[in-house]
Parts: structure tokens; sequence; C-alpha cells
């Protein structure tokens, strides 16, 4: 513990050394985005599934600049047009019960909420809640990053997106190669399925967050031009410790690694992502998790050992072809994406290989941007289970969203 304590003290002296008088400039400024989406499915497996329309997300992200080393950002995000529930766990009753008290359809989330400390450029700081730097999808999730209607599946089935959690960060540039390390708290595994692996492992359904077994991030992005850049990411942590109950007597610790990469110039556009994770002891996470309460609301359903997905996208703004000074803002990109995942890839003990979460998409659609901060979007996808019958999903989908 008295080891933990020294790196505050010493970027405290850091800070006191950097800190200089603010310019006569307004300190506070705000940005955000936000996307509507309807959707009509066509699904063998759940022929009654409705369309639906979606008000998906609106963020806002106030900052604060308080001198020239030191501002405070945040992220506050509405998903689906609504407030959420909290679940409280009471351990005092005979067998510790879980309360949950539902408001309304939707969330209310605090994605980031941090103090930033900027040294030089090689070495900053980040403390408080703040963005986990795995994928592609947490560094570019605004409408105007990806192509489709939704943030890109391969990668939204596997981790949370985005994914926030607290603790700190060390970040900073050396020439070209830009790079992240975290400490950060853990996952719960009571969270684990079977369809997405250890999304819903993020720690959302209660009003404080397990901080037993903290896990550790790093990234390091190599830009080739502000347009065109290769990057790796890592995680790992265990996820055992962070259970509701101390349930387990056993680690059940996550690996995951990303290979990602965007390339973004004049007409052309093309990005893409490789992601591998491994779980260790999901036989016996399996088991334990079959004996959860139903209050706790989770999907109970066996745990891939593994997982593995990818996807590629590109697109061309046709309108390149005609491109006038009057119209210089209008971009027409027609688009393409491939992705795969399994989020069942490979398994342990007797937990049965279900081909139903082995998925392939093509995807193809139109997005245009009326005006960079402003984009219509419009997909059709084809999925495909890897199961023998019952095993493909088509979806219509189109989308409004902005920035600012």
């Amino acid at each position: 513990m008295k080891k933990l304590l020294i790196v505050p003290a010493i970027l405290g002296m850091l800070i006191l050394l950097r800190t200089s008088v603010v310019a006569d400039t307004n300190p506070f400024s705000v940005s955000g985005y936000g996307i509507i989406n309807y959707a009509n499915f066509d699904w063998e497996l759940d022929p009654n599934r409705r369309a639906a329309i979606d008000v998906e997300r609106f963020v806002v992200a106030p900052k604060y600049r308080i001198n020239d080393t030191i501002h405070l950002e945040a992220e506050i995000e509405f998903e689906h047009g609504g407030t959420g529930s909290t679940m409280e766990f009471d351990k005092f009753e005979e067998f510790g019960e879980f309360e949950s008290e539902i408001e309304k359809g939707g969330e209310v989330i605090v994605e980031k909420l941090a103090a930033v400390f900027s040294l030089q450029p090689a070495l900053n700081f980040r403390v408080g809640h703040i963005i986990v730097p795995v994928g592609l999808v947490s560094k570019r999730h605004r409408p105007q990053n990806y192509f489709t209607t939704t943030r890109p599946e391969a990668e939204a089935h596997l981790i949370p997106t985005i994914w926030h959690e607290t603790g700190v960060e060390i970040f900073g540039a050396l020439g070209a190669l830009k790079y992240q390390a975290q400490i950060i708290n853990g996952l719960d595994s009571t969270g684990f399925s079977s369809r997405h692996w250890i999304v819903r492992g993020h720690q959302l359904r209660f009003e404080t967050v397990n901080a037993e077994a903290p896990a550790f991030v790093g990234r390091l992005d190599y830009m080739f031009h502000e347009n065109t850049i290769i990057g790796i990411s890592g995680y790992y942590g265990d996820t055992a410790a962070n259970r509701p109950k101390p349930d387990v007597n056993f680690d059940a610790h996550v690996g995951i690694v990303s290979l990602h990469g965007f390339y973004e110039v004049n007409a052309v556009k093309v990005r893409g992502l490789f992601l591998w994770g491994a779980l260790e002891n999901t036989d016996k996470l399996s088991k334990v998790n079959r004996t959860l309460s139903n209050n706790l609301n989770v999907k109970r359903t066996p745990i891939g050992s593994s997982a593995l997905g990818w996807y590629i996208e590109a697109g061309y703004d046709i309108l390149s072809f005609f491109r006038t000074a009057k119209a210089s803002s209008h971009v027409l990109d027609l688009f393409a994406r491939y992705d795969y995942y399994d989020t069942m890839a490979s398994v342990e003990g007797l937990i049965f290989d279900n081909p139903r979460w082995e998925r392939t998409s093509l995807t193809f659609g139109v997005n245009y941007h009326v005006y960079p901060k402003l984009v219509f979007k419009s997909h059709y996808s084809l999925r495909q289970l890897a199961q023998k019958d019952l095993n493909k999903e088509r979806t219509f989908a189109v989308g409004l969203g902005f920035q600012y």
C-alpha cells in the first residue's frame, strides 16, 4: 500500500513544477454526439422479431481547463432514451439477496470523469473514470468513425463498447508512436455468457463497483500520418475476485489482444480489427454461474474458454468524382464490411461448443454526410450462423448520426 502512495506523491510534485497560469480564454468547452436508428429484421431463428426505433445514445462531453497543466473531462451518455436501474446486494439477509429498482428503460451512464495532467508530450497522467483503450471502437466511437448504424458487431459482441472503468493511466507520444498504460478495476465473471462472452462482465449493475482484483491495459499506436494508424492493445485481469459474492475459490483470469488500424485518405476509407481472448477455468465458472440468483439478471449460460473476432470495412466517396467547391462538404460513401466472430471459439470440459455463436456477416450500405458533423446512414446485413438450419439473419437499418 505504501508503494502505491508514492505514485500520487510524485505526480503532485511534477504538477507543482509544471503548473502555470491559464491564458485569458474561456476554460470551459463541451462536445458530444448522438445517433438514432431504425431497424427491420428478417431472422429465421426469430421470425416474429419486430421492427424497432432506438434513440441509441446521446452523449454530452464537457471539459474544464484549470490551468495549462490540468484539465477535467467527462462524458455522460444517455442510452435508449431513458434512465436505468440500480441493484444492491444485501449481505445481511439470510442467504444474501439482490434488490433491484427499475425506474425506466434505458440508461444514464458516466463513461468518463477524470482529471488529466499534461506534463509533456511523452509523459501525461489521467486519473478517475476512464475509457479502456482496447480495440478500435474505444478510440473511434462517434457515428462518423464507422459506417453502419450500429458499431461493428465483431467487436461489440466480444468486449464492452465503449469500455470504461476507474483507475489511473499514463500516456504520451514518442514521435509517431503513441502509448497508453492503465491500472483499472476488473471485470465480474457473473455476467459472462455464450452469446457475448465477457461483454456483460462490465460492472454496471450495482451502485458501486467491486475492486478486489485490478486489471492491466496497454496500447501502442503508430501514426504514419493523422489518418493512417496501425496499433496493438491488450488487457489482463482476474474476473473471479470481483463477483458480487465470494462464491468461487479459483482464479478466472482473462487476457485479450487486439490488432487494429485504419486508412482514411481522400475518398478512400479502410478500417479493420483482429481480436482474440482467452479465459481460464470456464468449465468451473459455467457450473457456478448456473446457480446464480434470478434477481441478478444474468444469462447463466456456458462460457467459451476463448473468443475470436475480426472485421474489415472499406468505403469510397463517389461524390469525389464530381467534386465542386459548392459541394465540397458533402460526402457519399458506398461501403461494405465483412465480420467474423465466435464467442465460443474453444471450450473446456463438458461445455457444448454451440455453433449458433459462430457468426459471419456481410454488410453493405451508404453513408451520406450532409456536413462533416451530420450523417445519414443505411445498411443491409446478411448474417449467417454456423448451425445447419434456421441460420440466416437479415437486417435493414437506417440512422441519423451527429456530433458537435
